[in-house]
Formats: structure tokens, sequence, C-alpha cells
């Protein structure tokens, strides 16, 4: 049964919101979330309710996640507009499932330290504008959500989350450090393909979901980082020390090799703070197994 849909209007407890947009299956409760929350504890630990790990999120059949899935269409047939609808609605479940998985953060790491749970916040409030933005273009050009099989490949991966001997490291680089590093490259290449067939305003799209992520991929990359969590302002300051923690907690199946697009964009993971020794690993990345396509 799903959660009771919180009051927009009202101040509602952060673990509360996401577990009913979680729990909830209909399209519109996923992108709906308070304007008001509060987090578990003065200092973002919760005692009370303990840590709360659900497994999957509950979908309306129109939304339901297969195994696999085609690959994308070529770039230069974004002129025709069956091919722009594909690739927006791949990009409008992703941006769905970044944002149950940023919900799902908040719910199983409720021990972490507050800045990082509000910068989680912030992101899966980005993630439901950027799934707006992306079903606003679906439907301009004439197509609906879910007319496209939806690949569940964000949530196969959490099976590595879990069973990481760090859950929380092990998620900051699956969904900052690899998925979120890796629409760096993506947004750009579609960004100027789209321009390219004539769609301008999907450019645009995409190129807003790439400035926001590079705030996602240095949110992910401070905090993988820091020498103590219970001291928020210590950071460790050796120049690969990023390099060398998403090597320690990386998830299996995934490596560098998923952080990356064939278009490398160099600035943007600067600008991320991305290190010099992390960059460079990434870019010259081989894949270590057959990965599936997402």
């Amino acid at each position: 049964m799903s959660e009771p849909a919180p009051d927009r209007s009202a101040v509602v407890n952060v673990s509360d919101a996401c577990r009913h947009l979680l729990l909830s299956g209909s399209l519109q409760a996923k992108r709906t979330f308070p304007d008001m929350v509060t987090f578990d504890g003065d200092g973002g630990v919760d005692d009370v309710h303990g840590v709360e790990d659900i497994e999957s999120p509950v979908r309306a059949p129109s939304l339901t996640m297969v195994d696999g899935s085609e690959k994308l269409p070529p770039l230069q047939a974004l002129q025709h507009v069956e091919a722009r609808a594909i690739c927006l609605s791949r990009f409008a479940h992703h941006e769905l499932m970044a944002t149950e998985l940023f919900a799902w953060a908040l719910l199983r790491f409720k021990a972490a330290p507050l800045a990082l749970r509000r910068g989680w916040l912030a992101a899966l409030r980005e993630e439901q504008e950027h799934l707006g933005l992306y079903l606003d273009r679906l439907a301009a050009h004439g197509a609906a959500f879910g007319d496209v099989p939806l690949s569940g490949y964000f949530w196969k991966l959490m099976p590595g989350v879990r069973q990481s001997s760090d859950p929380l490291r092990a998620f900051l680089c699956m969904q900052g450090l690899t998925l979120e590093q890796a629409n760096l490259d993506f947004t750009m290449l579609y960004r100027d393909a789209f321009r390219d067939g004539g769609d301008s305003d999907s450019a645009a799209v995409l190129q807003r979901v790439h400035d926001d992520e590079i705030a996602h991929v240095r949110l992910a990359k401070v905090w993988l980082v820091r020498a103590d969590d219970d001291a928020p302002s210590s950071v460790v300051n050796a120049d690969d020390d990023d390099l060398r923690a998403y090597l320690a907690h990386v998830p299996f199946p995934l490596s560098a090799a998923r952080a990356k697009g064939r278009r490398f964009e160099v600035g943007a993971r600067k600008r991320a703070g991305l290190s010099t020794a992390f960059i460079e690993h990434v870019r010259s990345a081989k894949p270590y197994l057959r990965e599936s396509s997402t």
C-alpha cells in the first residue's frame, strides 16, 4: 500500500517524504516533494527509527522496469522525431531512477553528516526538475513516458552497494562518481546532437542537466575523501585521494570505464573538483568485463 501523500504546504520529516516517494507507484508522486522538510535529529543522526533499506521502488504498471535495453539511436538520427522521443524517454527514466536513489540514500544513511544529507536532498530536487524538463520535451514530440521500455539498470547495481564493507562510500562511487560523472560526457554529446538535428529546446535541457551534474559529482567527491565523517571540516588534501578512495570503494561490476562517454569532458570534471590523477585514470580506463547497455 502506498504511503499517504505528504502535505507540500506543511513541514514534513525528510524520511517520511522519501518513504512516500519510494513506496508510491505513480509518476506524479515521484515528481512531488514537500517544500519544507526537517531532518532526523539536530545533527542528522536518527537513533529512533534506525536504518531503512527499501529494496526497490514501487512502480505503477506503466513504469515497470525491465532488464536490458536497446541501443540508443545513432546521433545523426536525431533529426527525426521518433529517434528524439526514444532518447528523451531514456534520459527521463535516468532522472527518475536518480530521484529514487537519492531518496533511498536519505533513508538508508540517516547517520550520515547533515551537510551530506542536505546535499542529497538538493540533488533529489534537481533530479525531479530534470525529469520534468525531459517529460515536457517528450510531450512536445507527441510521445508519452513509458512508450519505450524502461531499463532498471541503475537499481540493478544496488546489490554491489549493499554488499560493500562501506555502503555509503560505495553509493557515492556508484551514483556521483560513476553514473553522474559519465553523464558529464553524455549530456554534451547529445546536446550537440539534438542541436544539430534541429531541436534546440531539448539541447537546452541537456545543457541544464550537465550544469547541475557538475555539482552532484563534486558532492560525491568531497564526501568520499573526508578523513573523518564526524569532522566535516577535515578533508584529505593529497592530490590523488579521490582516485584511491574510488578504487577502494567502487562497487562491482562498476569501474572507471563506466564513468565516461565517448566524448570526454575534462573541463567539467575539473570544475567538479576531480583530481588530475582521477581524470586521467577515467580517460584511459578499459572495461574489465562485458558491460550491459543502460
